[in-house]
């Protein structure tokens, strides 16, 4: 059973649908790398799918388990995100935030989940730094460890390597290849296809024709060639 079902999905704003008759679907375990132009809505898709705004038609089903509030999210960084003023281990701690529902504390178990998570990361030694003070690579690797308190099942990640270097990029995109490993079913947008060709089980193709199927039927299709070719990518 699919972990997300999204069937004749309408996303936009203020009733202007941005992309409509979108159908696809996330299973555990699946990589699913969304691409397409500039502005073609993939952003607006993805707060779409984390319940953040409603669709304007269509239905997006959660099942196997799954709850919204249950999907951990690496959205792309800003600056005031960069510069917030709080530890390493209070950023990360707050991925629990959306199960905590009234409580207005965090739980024993919930403060091991975000020890455990700092450790996935290989942060842990960061736990008491000031998350403003970390390198552009330490505090993406804070907020992956965030979106890991919020889930076991499913992380979306808005542009995770945005502004890395190259050395950074590769070790970002390593982890989050071993997190897949690891049965955590992954949704990322990416502007760099070759990634997303290396990484991915499943692609959504975004913008004036829409593609989604396994990485192999994309390589396979009319629309690759033409969007590969445009933004100097390569068949892998």
């Amino acid at each position: 059973m699919a972990l997300i079902s999204c069937k004749n999905l309408s996303v936009g704003y203020d009733k202007a649908a941005v992309l409509s008759g979108l159908d696809f679907e996330v299973n555990q375990g699946d990589y699913l790398c969304i691409v397409g132009e500039n502005g073609s809505g993939k952003t607006t898709l993805m707060k779409t799918v984390l319940g953040l705004q409603p669709p304007l038609d269509g239905e997006i089903k959660y099942s196997d388990g799954l709850n919204k509030n249950e999907i951990g999210y690496l959205p792309q960084q800003t600056v005031v995100q960069r510069d917030f003023p709080a530890s390493v281990f209070e950023i990360v701690l707050s991925g629990n935030l959306s199960h905590n529902s009234l409580k207005p504390f965090y739980t024993k178990a919930q403060k091991q989940a975000a020890a455990e998570s700092l450790g996935k990361l290989g942060i842990t030694e960061l736990s008491k730094r000031c998350y403003r003070e970390l390198s552009g690579g330490q505090q993406q690797r804070v907020l992956l460890a965030r979106a890991l308190c919020a889930t076991q099942k499913l992380i979306l990640l808005d542009e995770p390597v945005s502004g890395l270097d190259p050395k950074v990029t590769a070790e970002m995109y390593s982890i989050i290849q071993e997190l897949n490993s690891q049965g955590i079913a992954v949704i990322m947008i990416s502007h760099d296809i070759n990634a997303a060709l290396k990484y991915s089980s499943h692609i959504l193709h975004i913008g004036d024709r829409v593609f989604f199927g396994t990485k192999q039927e994309y390589l396979k299709s009319s629309l690759a060639d033409g969007f590969i070719s445009s933004v100097g990518g390569e068949k892998v």
